[in-house]
């Protein structure tokens, strides 16, 4: 968008200055070239006044004289002839032959046209001419042989000085035009770093108020209102998780209790009821946890600058830590590719998410199915992916699996809760990553950690 806005502003301070230029240039010339024109046309009725008078008396001499001082001041060629075309003055080297087209005209009492306005290439030499006589009866001609050098080096300089004023002008237009650009452009990209930020799940994004026209500081006061609603909203929600889950914890404590007192009361034909009344406790308390981690994920989300955590080191951790579980489902480990890399994670959080995907990978991967785990480094980045050989999830499923206590049909029947991913998610996309899950052809499933690097400062 800056981009645009400075070529329509430098576009129109081009058509502008040069609206303003241009004209400016035609008049210089056109004012040059008819002061050239009117002060030796003003030369031309002086020497046929003298030329009329020295026919009329026979006497030449004061036109000869004045001729030669003409041709000696200014440099520039005088002819002069009767009416019967006999040359009376020939001075700077120029001849009547030189000029005869120009002599017939004016004997034929006709007046030299207009003359094109010069420019600062134009060569050459004005030719003009004018008839002598009264009017109504010719009785010779004056020929003049004009320089323009002269006035082309005029319209140079005048024409340098307008071209300097433009690009001056078009100077100034540009560093106007970047100053309005960066007042208009700045409150913009504040305002999309601010949407960016809370898209990123940053509470309570401010943008500057006091910049900008008054329409985007308004929109600012606007957006800033809106961050704080939807902090508010969502801290009031987080809060409301974290403390269900933790009332409920001593409910459920006592009531695992009272249930393992019962073990020893109950009969055989009771026994399928009380196991699968063990199995429901169980997974409530397990719901209670992943809740309170999910609590604590949207809190820590954003939060302040951590340890570095060495990826390579903890997911080689993780990986012998779920091996006797991978080897109890029938599930095998690939060769682990780990590359040195060290995430702007905390490497709790990091083994966390890691027991999230291996849970995952090796509770639905199925029998005979082999998990990897890959970690790629890169100079400024560092992607994790933990895949599967298993049946995997469909498109329409993928798009859902991060959400929170989804489950794909097919699982409903198994142990969890619906919240690993979620809580995956949360613990990176909080920190400045990316969660993605893909599917593996042929088959199988693979999610990967776009993990946030530390930056060297």
């Amino acid at each position: 968008m800056r981009r645009r806005l400075l070529l329509v502003l430098l576009t129109f301070s081009v058509l502008a200055v040069a609206g303003f230029a241009a004209p400016l240039l035609r008049a210089t010339a056109a004012e040059r070239t008819q002061q050239l024109v009117l002060a030796r046309t003003a030369d031309l009725d002086r020497f046929a006044a003298l030329a009329d008078h020295a026919f009329g008396t026979g006497d030449t001499d004061q036109l000869r004289a004045e001729a030669s001082r003409y041709a000696e001041l200014y440099g520039e060629p005088l002819v002069v002839v009767d009416t019967n075309r006999v040359p009376v003055v020939e001075t700077g080297g120029m001849r009547a032959s030189d000029v005869a087209e120009s002599i017939d005209k004016a004997l034929r009492n006709e007046l030299a046209g207009p003359v094109p306005w010069l420019r600062p290439w134009s060569e050459g030499e004005l030719i003009r001419y004018r008839p002598v006589g009264d009017g109504t009866r010719v009785t010779g001609a004056v020929v003049l042989r004009a320089s323009v050098q002269h006035a082309t080096q005029d319209i140079a300089a005048r024409w340098a000085l307008i071209v300097a004023g433009a690009l001056s002008a078009l100077v100034v237009c540009g560093l106007l035009a970047l100053v309005l650009a960066r007042w208009i452009l700045r409150p913009l990209a504040e305002l999309r770093a601010g949407v960016r930020a809370v898209g990123a799940g940053s509470r309570r994004s401010r943008v500057p108020e006091d910049a900008g026209p008054p329409e985007l500081r308004e929109l600012a006061v606007s957006f800033n209102r809106m961050s704080e609603a939807v902090a508010d909203a969502e801290e009031q929600q987080r809060r409301l998780v974290a403390d269900a889950s933790h009332q409920l914890r001593n409910p459920m404590a006592a009531l695992r209790l009272r249930v393992d007192a019962l073990e020893r009361r109950i009969t055989p034909e009771g026994a399928r009821t009380y196991r699968s009344t063990l199995d429901e406790v169980d997974r409530l308390e397990s719901l209670l946890d992943r809740l309170l981690a999910l609590a604590t994920a949207d809190r820590e989300a954003g939060g302040s600058a951590v340890e570095p955590s060495d990826v390579a080191a903890v997911a080689a951790d993780r990986i012998e830590a779920w091996r006797p579980a991978a080897e109890a489902a029938g599930v095998r480990f690939a060769a682990a590719r780990l590359d040195h890399a060290e995430a702007d994670l905390p490497a709790d959080d990091l083994a966390q998410i890691l027991d999230i995907l291996l849970d995952n990978a090796i509770k639905y991967a199925g029998s005979a199915a082999t998990v990897s785990v890959r970690c790629e480094a890169g100079p400024d980045s560092c992607a994790l992916t933990v895949s599967d050989t298993g049946p995997g999830l469909s498109d329409a499923e993928i798009s859902l699996a991060a959400q929170r206590f989804w489950r794909a049909g097919r699982h409903r029947g198994s142990r969890g809760t619906g919240l690993g991913l979620a809580i995956a998610d949360r613990l990176v996309t909080g920190r400045g990553g990316a969660l993605r899950i893909e599917p593996v052809r042929p088959h199988g499933l693979s999610v990967r950690l776009d993990l946030p690097v530390r930056e060297e400062t």
